[in-house]
């Protein structure tokens, strides 16, 4: 098995080595908590690219975890550009504010995504990352209405994980569904990385 943590050497398709030295050394610290949930490195290559198209913008990540994708959202922040990272877990959380802890771009919270989505006023957000169960399999039109027109709406995790519970599978089903037929957003879904589905608000 390979380590994605590893020092890459560079080829096409190789989308780790385009990753920040903060993931590599956040990757450690998320092997060495025992962490099951990190977050692949071609998705936080895509998250880099998307953070990059939204100069000036505000970026939400709802699932902080370890930090793994927070350090490539990070690294594709404009100077402009804010990111605010929330999760419930203060001791994997950690991993990540110290990584980030000098980057006045980004602010880490502490709650329930649910009710910090709650407290957020709509069309306050260029880019969502829904990374937790808040977010993406429950209160999903709420954190939808904090997409500004043109904002991206990313999840991960689509395709068969080996830590999903049983009954999962109809879960993601649904919420695929959902996303498709939402008469306000543009969806792809990609086969590639953990299964990632990337929705743009139109209107």
């Amino acid at each position: 098995m390979i380590c994605a943590f590893s020092s890459p050497s560079r080829g096409f398709g190789d989308n780790a080595a385009t990753l920040p030295a903060a993931w590599r050394r956040t990757g450690i610290r998320t092997a060495e908590l025992g962490f099951d949930m990190p977050s692949e490195p071609d998705t936080g290559a895509l998250l880099r690219l998307l953070a990059s198209s939204k100069p000036g913008g505000r970026l939400l990540e709802l699932g902080t975890g370890t930090g793994l994708a927070t350090v490539c959202l990070a690294s594709g922040l404009a100077a402009g550009a804010t990111l605010v990272s929330v999760d419930t877990d203060a001791r994997v959380q950690a991993v990540a504010r110290e990584a980030l802890a000098d980057d006045p771009r980004v602010s880490f919270v502490l709650a329930d995504g649910l009710d910090f989505i709650g407290q957020q006023a709509t069309e306050s957000f260029d880019l969502i990352f829904a990374d937790a169960w808040p977010g993406k399999y429950a209160g999903l039109d709420a954190a939808l209405a904090l997409l500004r027109p043109g904002g991206l709406y990313v999840i991960d995790d689509m395709l068969p994980q080996p830590n999903w519970p049983e009954g999962h599978q109809a879960r993601v089903d649904e919420l695929a569904r959902r996303l498709e037929s939402h008469p306000d957003l543009a969806t792809v879904s990609l086969s590639w990385a953990s299964g990632l589905v990337i929705s743009a608000r139109r209107s």
